[in-house]
């Protein structure tokens, strides 16, 4: 608690003169406080002089975050606020401020955990002295009591606010859920939503959200929000979400669970009995509340939840009849998870009973929140004070205890003592580490069978995936050696002597056209004999394989698909100077079918013709093929009255001079060809 002095020490400036108390409203909590000077935002008297002797826990540092500095003095010698490391004669001196409107942004740091605070006056006219926050270091976003929404931009933010925030004189506009004006203190809103206490402090998380167009007055927590009209953003918090009704207003909770210490009963002037029951206490109900037979703090309402819940809040109602101004301003919280040993709510780092804020008419709702939460089946609203009579209508706030995993190694209990259930948490200055509990039911060997099955699963998975990868590899690279099969390559022969007899059956009148494709052509296998021709595997396409391998330019109008290989150059061998063995059978395109092209029709060349050495190359060969073949004499006038020509659209037959392709008619010329 703060150590306020009522004179100063005794120096020359100061004697023979009467001093009072400069100590204003202040609250230390156990990580985080705020101090303000007499009076604030008042000014604060002449000649006083207070201390505050602020302790944390060990190891820890104190930082301060000045909200305003307003001391009428230039030199700081008769008045000035001085901060001080340690507590006692042996305290060291870390900063002294004075002057009106000093502006202190940077946070004042101490060295060790404990920290005295001065603040002294003497005559002025001027200055609202002081109102500052601090916390422990840790707490590194650390805010003051009057730092706005407006403040922060950002979208989403949290920061630190201190215990002691309902010191603060300010308004703020606003309720939850939605939504509190943008020039709103954060921590004063933030204790009225029942994000934090006002004991302890805490941290928020904010969100920033466009403005509505009416804010709603409402108390809550000890704080009175008033009401606002539109505004450009909104501030809004995050909360845990343990903030559902636990079934007053809806009837969840049957009239059955409803008890009380006494009802007022009494029969109108018409002689009707009326019944101020239980069961008229919840909330929002068109009906008379609930109401003691007799008016004194004995007096009590019980809810049964059937089974322990965590409860968040409550909010309470008077009578809600107009003829009956009957409520509640102020009541205690008493909680139990057995029904016989019953436990009076205290806030955190507290001592004293919580004394509740109750209504002050008796129609509005007012909210009050438990933080920490209380975790019970029973729960009792003890009034401590009302305004004519007792009458009461309220609904809980809260939700389901999460399950908690029993540890293993325990057995399962029936029945839990309710001291255990019902002990209430211990202080934060007085909380002590859990005690190093070790689970002994394991094995010796558990850790290590643990280990070993933790590294072998993982190679187990890895030998298993490798070997299914190598089987899926080794049948694809077999079904691509199968599809390979029947793929035909030219033998290496002699080309230049098998070229040279090839140009006697091309057509004359083959050239490359300007507009003509350049491919690379494959070399045909060997084959078995005359008699056998093999049949072509060819890609499902619709084009035909070249006629004659070696021929490396075909017209744009070919319809033969273009080897995939690489174009041939200058230096690359001739790939028709190659002498063809006689007793190789060639067969270079499959017939093609009645339907198709009439300008692809396959060409078998017979070989007997070729001559066996040197001899001349002028020696006429004939075409042979398992259909109709034709002669090819010297004679062009024979050549062009054995082909047909490609007709027209009129069916007449177009000149053939320049005709590049032909077509066998019959095969009765064979013989005579042959011959």
């Amino acid at each position: 608690l703060p150590k306020c002095l009522s004179s100063p020490p005794r120096h020359p400036p100061f004697e023979n003169l009467i001093f009072s108390d400069g100590c204003g409203p202040s609250v230390l909590g156990p990580v985080s406080g705020t101090l303000s000077s007499l009076g604030y935002p008042r000014t604060y008297p002449n000649d006083t002089v207070c201390e505050w002797e602020i302790s944390v826990p060990r190891g820890s540092r104190i930082h301060f975050h000045f909200a305003e500095l307003d001391i009428e003095n230039r030199d700081c010698q008769v008045a000035y606020l001085r901060l001080y490391d340690g507590i006692g004669p042996k305290r060291s001196v870390i900063a002294k401020y004075c002057g009106l409107g000093l502006k202190v942004k940077e946070l004042i740091n101490s060295t060790g955990n404990q920290v005295t605070v001065q603040f002294m006056s003497g005559t002025h006219h001027s200055g609202h002295g002081f109102y500052l926050s601090y916390s422990t270091t840790e707490y590194t976003d650390l805010i003051t009591c009057l730092d706005k929404g407006s403040d922060f931009p950002e979208a989403e933010f949290s920061k630190y606010c201190p215990a002691g925030c309902l010191t603060s004189t300010e308004e703020i506009s606003g309720t939850i859920p939605n939504g509190y004006r943008e020039s709103s203190p954060l921590c004063l809103a933030a204790i009225h939503a029942g994000v934090i206490s006002n004991a302890v402090g805490g941290t928020i998380s904010v969100v920033n959200s466009k403005g509505i167009h009416r804010y709603e007055a409402t108390l809550a927590n000890n704080v009175t929000s008033t009401g606002g009209s539109w505004s450009n953003s909104l501030f809004t918090f995050r909360t845990n979400g343990c903030l559902g009704t636990l079934g007053l207003a809806s009837d969840g909770i049957s009239d059955a669970q409803l008890s009380a210490s006494s009802v007022w009963e009494w029969n109108g002037p018409s002689g009707q009995h009326n019944v101020w029951a239980p069961s008229g206490a919840r909330l929002k109900k068109r009906q008379r509340p609930w109401s003691a037979a007799q008016n004194d703090q004995r007096q009590w309402l019980q809810i049964d939840l059937k089974r322990e819940k965590r409860i968040t809040g409550i909010i309470t109602t008077g009578s809600t009849l107009k003829e009956y101004q009957y409520y509640v301003s102020e009541y205690q919280i008493h909680f139990s998870s057995d029904g016989e040993q019953w436990e009076i709510y205290r806030e955190a780092n507290s001592t004293q009973d919580k004394i509740f804020q109750g209504n002050n008419n008796n129609m509005d709702e007012v909210r009050n929140n438990f933080i920490p939460p209380i975790e019970a089946r029973f729960v009792r609203v003890n009034p401590t004070r009302w305004h004519q009579r007792i009458a009461l209508k309220l609904e809980l706030h809260g939700c389901q205890i999460p399950h908690k995993p029993r540890p293993r190694g325990l057995p399962p209990s029936d029945h839990i003592p309710p001291s255990a259930r019902t002990k209430r948490p211990p202080l934060a200055s007085q909380t002590t580490p859990p005690p190093d509990i070790r689970n002994t039911t394991m094995p010796p060997h558990g850790g290590k069978d643990v280990a070993l099955a933790a590294v072998l699963v993982p190679v187990l998975v890895m030998v298993l995936t490798a070997l299914v990868l190598i089987v899926v590899c080794a049948r694809h690279w077999k079904n691509r050696k199968k599809s390979s099969e029947g793929t035909y390559d030219l033998p290496h022969w002699d080309r230049t002597d098998w070229w040279k007899s090839m140009k006697q059956l091309l057509p004359s009148k083959m050239v490359e056209a300007e507009d003509s494709v350049r491919y690379s052509s494959s070399e045909v296998g060997r084959l078995a004999g005359r008699s056998a021709v093999p049949r072509i595997h060819a890609e499902p396409a619709e084009y035909a394989q070249p006629l004659v391998s070696g021929v490396t330019t075909l017209g744009a109008r070919s319809t033969f698909k273009p080897d995939e290989g690489p174009e041939p150059g200058y230096s690359d061998p001739d790939l028709y100077d190659t002498p063809i063995s006689p007793d190789v059978y060639h067969a270079y395109a499959e017939p093609l079918p009645a339907s198709g092209s009439e300008y692809a029709t396959p060409i078998v060349v017979d070989m007997g013709c070729h001559p066996s050495g040197g001899s001349t190359l002028n020696q006429p060969c004939a075409f042979s093929g398992p259909a109709s073949l034709l002669t090819r004499t010297d004679s062009s006038q024979s050549g062009r009255s054995a082909y047909d020509t490609p007709k027209n659209a009129n069916g007449q037959a177009t000149p053939t001079e320049d005709l590049t392709y032909q077509v066998p008619q019959n095969s009765t010329q064979k013989a005579a060809g042959q011959s």
